[in-house]
């Protein structure tokens, strides 16, 4: 039974990250920390990294800390919830960093459907490069129309 509640508070975490990083990337990204977040919209710098690289501390101190101390107390409920957000970094790190945006050169081509989705869903997102009147704030939870449109390019790309 412990095995359940443990991995049903990681899924649920995963999940109300999803929400969460919504609303941090809407309200506090494109807000009051839009200096950090910026050059990830226009590239202002020739590094590699980005200012906004920075925010993987938002979520990894937590975590970090959240496992840590679960550990120190004999696996705490909230052991659990510093895995959850663990889990969603990691999600983060694939979808954002390799599949969508592409930093390591792997999962170039594919005819996936919510792949292109992510992609497109996240392209229009960039294409607005300053801080006011974005879309598509979430990462794995996009609208319906970019699914749509993903399956009709998928079939043109499945066709040739």
């Amino acid at each position: 039974m412990e095995i359940i509640i443990n991995t049903s508070i990681v899924l649920v975490t995963f999940i109300l990250t999803e929400f969460s990083a919504w609303a941090n990337h809407k309200y506090i990204m494109h807000g009051v920390m839009w200096y950090f977040h910026a050059d990830h919209h226009k590239k202002d710098h020739k590094s590699w990294f980005e200012r906004n690289d920075l925010f993987f501390i938002i979520y990894a101190v937590p975590s970090w800390l959240l496992i840590m101390y679960g550990m120190m107390n004999q696996y705490a409920w909230y052991t659990w919830v510093g895995f959850g957000i663990l889990s969603y970094g990691i999600a983060y790190f694939f979808v954002h960093d390799l599949i969508i945006h592409q930093r390591f050169k792997v999962f170039t081509k594919t005819k996936n459907v919510y792949i292109l989705a992510l992609r497109r869903a996240h392209k229009m997102h960039h294409k607005n490069t300053g801080k006011e009147g974005g879309e598509s704030f979430g990462m794995l939870i996009i609208k319906k129309k970019y699914i749509q449109d993903a399956a009709k390019k998928s079939k043109i790309l499945y066709a040739n």
